[in-house]
């Protein structure tokens, strides 16, 4: 028999030792995949949890959710990379997602996912098709990754561009790399002081932030990297390294000192350190289309949304109208 179960209070899902142990490093994937990620949103940003698990007594499928008034949306923001559900079994059990689609009916009239890599939206729209929803999937954002393949830093850069070669030739005697693998104060609230004066976007959730680095320096699973002219810190990066894959979640420079190109010697520095010393396979660099990111990686990977709605509710039919606008106009 298949139970469908939710969790509001992630202390109930820290109290299930089967279901604490699949969210729990090295089992997650990824630090999105973590329940501390999950608890972190919670506390600092303010998201409201509601974690939904399908399972058979021995296998489970666990799509972490959050209240959206009364719509339910994948649990993340602009922090996340993307949105996973998390199973027991290689590839999830169907039987698994159906069930919890079709129990998500008396729930909600409508689920929105972001960021879903493409088994993950294959997986879901399925499941909630063949409960009687109806799914719209859209690509809406890209993932930029690096696939080291055996390779050292000296044969992986031999493979970039030229311009970048030759920039990193020029300038990377000019500046001090420093980098650090445990969560220190001083040292991060320079990170603080180069973002909060560089040409970034205030910080969505520094506390967040803060709380993340301290929590994977505990786990040994930090990297930061500063550069320095002279004594001047001009960059700052906030990595994190487990499983075989580097996370580059955070980088930001002083805008006077870009004629030192800091952001691409600490980017080059770190890379080294992560290829060379920790032999990772993958390097992840998150989200969005910024053209330097194609300079350091060699692969991309679509990103997906799916709009899942009840048909027979009528507050759903607008949302469903302007779906059906929009493929015709996409069609025309």
């Amino acid at each position: 028999m298949i139970v469908v179960t939710y969790h509001d209070d992630l202390g109930e899902v820290q109290g299930d030792p089967a279901l604490a142990a699949l969210l729990a490093a090295p089992r997650a994937l990824t630090p999105f995949d973590r329940l501390e990620w999950w608890r972190n949103l919670a506390d600092t940003c303010g998201l409201q949890p509601l974690i939904a698990v399908s399972s058979n007594g021995v296998d489970r499928f666990v799509l972490p959710l959050m209240r959206m008034g009364r719509e339910l949306a994948g649990l993340q923001n602009w922090y996340t990379f993307r949105l996973a559900a998390v199973s027991s079994t290689t590839p999830p059990r169907d039987d698994l997602a159906g069930a919890l689609a079709w129990d998500l009916t008396a729930r909600t009239g409508r689920v929105v996912l972001e960021k879903l890599g493409k088994d993950d939206a294959i997986v879901l729209q399925s499941a909630f098709r063949r409960a009687g929803w109806m799914v719209w999937c859209d690509q809406v954002d890209t993932n930029h990754r690096l696939q080291v393949g055996g390779r050292g830093f000296p044969q992986y850069l031999r493979g970039r561009a030229g311009n970048l070669r030759t920039t990193l030739k020029r300038k990377s005697g000019k500046l001090k790399i420093r980098m650090f693998r445990n969560f220190d104060n001083q040292s991060y609230e320079l990170y603080e002081n180069i973002y909060r004066e560089s040409w970034k976007p205030p910080e969505g959730s520094p506390a967040f932030l803060r709380r993340f680095a301290e929590e994977e320096g505990a786990a040994g699973r930090l990297l930061m990297g500063l550069a320095f002219d002279g004594d001047r810190p001009v960059a700052a990066q906030l990595w994190s390294v487990e499983n075989g894959t580097a996370f580059i979640h955070k980088l930001a420079h002083l805008d006077d000192a870009g004629h030192l190109s800091p952001g691409s010697v600490l980017t080059a520095a770190l890379l080294e350190e992560v290829i060379d010393r920790d032999k990772v396979a993958e390097v992840d660099f998150g989200t969005g289309n910024d053209p330097f990111k194609r300079d350091w990686m060699n692969m991309q990977r679509p990103l997906f949304r799916l709009d899942i709605v009840r048909p027979l509710r009528p507050g759903n039919w607008p949302i469903i109208a302007r779906h059906a606008l929009r493929r015709a106009a996409g069609r025309g």
